[in-house]
């Protein structure tokens, strides 16, 4: 057994995989179990070998597994496998979640200006305009900003116009702060006035007592890897046993946990305490005098409902059912506890907010973006841009649109209005369900293939009125029942080009890989710039 400190596995593992592993990558192995934590007295050693085998069996073959898997036309430079979350999700990137978009770094591919061996031109350039028609949460209109691209987007849902502009908003940082600040210091003020900090203080200290001894870190992940704990039986019983515990605690502070109708998406997604906060905050929100900063500031409490709603941390993504009491969480390995407060949270998404847009007001080009809010099958994009930018709008019309990069909805695959349902629900949003193009709850059968082909097609025969002579049109899909090649044919268009690309850093509960194509199209009979 050749033993390793965390910094002297991180220099090998960055050495044989070539690539960089930081001390953090290596920590994260032994803290979920996955590499077996030697040494004593508090220092922390590592098995190389075991080390060595964990990365073979990880890596090992796997662009030949991936070819053989989804085809030998497979696009492995385009898996940007390599990045980090922290890169593909940089600066606005993560303002909020949103569930289906892709990464910044396939966007920036296709529009920046360099070329290599699958991409042999160059497709749009600077102080061109790109058009998105399924903006979702605003990625292309963000790379286009950091390229020196004007770009114009447009979606269904409001809620996912608002997360775009917001992202491409001018940001009074003297303001936001300020306002930021008016808001913490209510919802202190108002949570040291009821009994649910106290409750959720003593809960935690002795959910940190109990876990502890009981689910031991890392060693109880580790022995549950290597089938020496039956996982399921075991966390039963201690979550069980831990029950009583936590019934006396709201007996003792004489709480109402669980509110009084379950018909909406707030009230059964929400503890009293939680709703009574969001109530406030939203209430201070309406205060702020700044149009754009009120705008940031639903942004923030969006992003934290988002994260205090009474679910499993294993079900953020897809909630199952509501979580009112303490539960086992395989995903920690330890007994966890729903949310009493929005406060920690609020507090660390409008620091990141703060410095989100701070890093992104560097790269940031004097260029136009814009989302609309509509349905891209009949949008007259001109008269819509005018009402909202008349100097967009001139150069728009005068200039056309260079071309179109965007990921159409999968079909069948996400409902993405229900994704964001509390902030339907808060904030009033119209709901636009019913316009959704290959909606989750529309299926994924033949009757629902056909349905989107042909709207997707609408989508594209309505677009090209505005484009430009000799447009680039590049659309991201998982085209696993053939349907692009029928949705060209309604257009107009032909496919002249194909990046098959293996889909591989998922944040999703499901992280299995797949592949997409992105589609390169252009106006029949048209030369292809290939």
């Amino acid at each position: 057994m050749e033993l390793l400190n965390i910094k002297q596995a991180s220099e090998w593992a960055t050495q044989y995989l070539g690539k960089n592993v930081s001390t953090s990558n290596i920590s994260y192995l032994i803290n979920y179990g996955i590499i077996r934590k030697n040494g004593q007295n508090g220092s922390i050693l590592i098995d190389k070998n075991e080390l060595l085998n964990y990365y073979d069996s990880f890596y090992g073959n796997r662009k030949e597994n991936w070819k053989e898997q989804f085809g030998n036309d497979l696009n492995c430079h385009l898996s940007f496998e390599w990045l980090k979350e922290k890169e593909t999700t940089k600066h606005v990137h993560r303002l909020h979640p949103y569930k289906g978009k892709f990464i910044p770094q396939l966007v920036e591919y296709f529009l920046d200006q360099h070329t290599d061996n699958f991409k042999r031109q160059v497709y749009f350039e600077k102080k061109d305009i790109v058009l998105d028609p399924f903006c979702g949460s605003g990625t292309t209109l963000v790379q286009a900003n950091e390229l020196g691209i004007h770009s114009i987007g447009i979606d269904i849902s409001a809620f996912n116009s608002l997360i775009s502009n917001v992202k491409l908003a001018k940001c009074d940082f003297i303001d936001l702060h300020n306002e930021i600040k008016r808001i913490e210091n209510a919802l202190k003020l108002f949570v040291s006035e009821n009994n649910y900090l106290q409750f959720d203080n003593e809960l935690s200290d002795l959910l940190t007592k109990f876990n502890k001894f009981f689910f031991p870190a890392p060693d109880f992940r580790y022995k549950v890897r290597q089938k020496l704990i039956n996982e399921i039986e075991y966390a039963t019983e201690k979550e069980k046993e831990f029950l009583p515990i936590f019934q006396n605690l709201i007996s003792k502070y004489n709480l109402k946990i669980v509110q009084d109708k379950n018909e909406s998406f707030l009230e059964k997604w929400f503890l009293q305490p939680v709703k009574n906060e969001i109530d406030l905050v939203f209430s201070l929100i309406k205060q702020t005098k700044n149009a754009v900063t009120k705008k940031i500031l639903t942004l923030i409490l969006s992003r934290t409902i988002r994260t205090c709603r009474a679910t499993t941390h294993a079900d953020l993504a897809t909630l199952v059912e509501p979580v009112t009491s303490i539960y086992y969480c395989a995903k920690h390995g330890k007994i966890c506890k729903p949310l009493f407060s929005i406060l920690s949270w609020f507090e660390r998404y409008g620091k990141d907010t703060l410095q989100r847009f701070a890093e992104f007001e560097k790269l940031k080009t004097p260029t136009f973006q814009y989302c609309l809010t509509g349905d891209s099958q009949n949008i007259d994009i001109f008269a819509e841009l005018q009402k909202k930018n008349e100097r967009f709008f001139d150069l728009v019309k005068a200039k056309k649109i260079k071309g179109i990069f965007s990921s159409p909805p999968y079909v069948g695959l996400i409902d993405y209005h229900e994704q964001h349902a509390y902030a339907y629900d808060l904030f009033g949003f119209p709901r636009q369900d019913d316009f959704e193009i290959g909606a989750m709850k529309k299926g994924q059968h033949k009757q629902a293939q056909e349905n989107y082909v042909t709207q997707i097609s609408n989508v594209l025969k309505n677009c090209k009125k505005f484009l430009a002579e000799n447009f680039d049109i590049f659309l991201v899909a998982n085209d696993k029942n053939n349907l692009y090649p029928k949705i060209a044919e309604l257009s107009g268009l032909e496919i002249v080009n194909q990046f098959k690309r293996p889909v591989l850093n998922r944040t999703e509960k499901d992280k299995n890989a797949y592949s997409e194509i992105i589609f390169h199209l252009k106006e029949k009979n048209v030369d292809a710039r290939i």
